[in-house]
């Protein structure tokens, strides 16, 4: 597993590219695989979806049609061999040469040899029947609510097996990790050294794995100046920082047989669920991690809008069990 750090690969699809041989390498052809790809299907996203076709070689292809079928050409053996895609280049088709005969010019097709490049799969090409299969928008929100789901899920296991009342984040004893024993890097933008403590406190990280031993040169923080390939053991949050200690406090269910091999922390655009912050139960004054009072002029800040609290249609309270 590989922590990419965001919910699309818009802004950065070479390093996707470079995450998913990196995932396949590690595949020994002894089992079957299914790969889900993703719904970006336009533009961009085609031609990296036949990158992708190019550089695993799938035995089949199921493609799954939409309301609007001419929105999309079916991923034929042939169609991907000629296609460009976004970072290789399709086949061109065979030029055709002057015939010459007698009183009259004739126009034909050089003969093909075959061509051993040439993808080798089957396409099943379904279309479904459910109502409003496909239709733009709709997506992203459901996607959206799923990884919510999926995040509080996660974090249902920090929670006692015991049936009783759900304990808050700030209720919950946190591992300290030392600066000098985890490397940290934020991976959809660029952040200055002295504000990565404010975007790591309280955030969804991702806990990682690098080769090589964490060298540390100073009293501060770990920095990587690159984001790594590297495998992704789980996730946690970090609860906080305390500077005068060096440590953070990271709350997370990987068992510490596996923490022990954790020495990079991975900052994405993956936010914890509004709702954890905004709910914790038995709080006197202010909600940890929730404030009005801000700085919003400070770079990268901004505030969340009103409509992230609350769904009309799908709100749905924490419950992590």
């Amino acid at each position: 597993m590989v922590y990419y750090g965001q919910t699309s690969c818009e802004q950065d699809t070479e390093r996707y590219l470079d995450v998913v041989k990196y995932v396949f390498s590690s595949y020994k052809k002894e089992v079957p695989l299914v790969i889900n790809t993703m719904g970006w299907v336009k533009g961009d996203g085609l031609q990296l979806l036949i990158d992708i076709i190019r550089l695993l070689s799938p035995s089949h292809i199921v493609q799954m049609d939409v309301y609007d079928w001419k929105a999309m050409a079916p991923l034929t053996p042939e169609y991907v061999h000629l296609t460009p895609g976004l970072y290789t280049k399709g086949k061109q088709q065979a030029k055709c040469k002057q015939l010459g005969t007698a009183g009259a010019e004739h126009w034909g097709p050089l003969e093909q040899e075959e061509d051993a490049s040439a993808p080798q799969y089957k396409l099943l090409y379904v279309h479904p029947e459910f109502p409003r299969a496909g239709v733009a928008g709709e997506a992203r929100v459901h996607s959206s609510i799923l990884r919510d789901m999926s995040i509080l899920g996660y974090l249902g296991q920090l929670q006692s097996p015991d049936v009783g009342a759900v304990l808050p984040l700030h209720g919950l004893v946190p591992y300290q990790v030392p600066f000098s024993a985890v490397a940290l890097r934020v991976v959809h933008t660029d952040v200055a050294p002295t504000h990565v403590m404010y975007a790591v406190n309280a955030s969804w990280v991702g806990l990682c794995r690098i080769p090589g031993e964490i060298r540390c040169q100073a009293e501060g923080p770990v920095l990587l100046t690159q984001t790594p390939l590297c495998d992704c053991l789980g996730f946690g949050i970090v609860r906080g920082v305390d500077m005068e200690k060096k440590l953070y406090h990271v709350l997370t269910p990987v068992p510490p047989e596996s923490l022990r091999l954790v020495n990079c922390l991975l900052l994405g655009n993956v936010a914890i669920p509004n709702c954890v912050l905004v709910g914790q139960q038995g709080v006197e004054g202010e909600i940890p991690y929730v404030t009005s009072d801000y700085n919003y002029s400070i770079l990268g800040s901004g505030k969340l809008k009103k409509k992230h609290f609350k769904r009309r249609e799908y709100a749905f309270d924490c419950d992590y069990t």
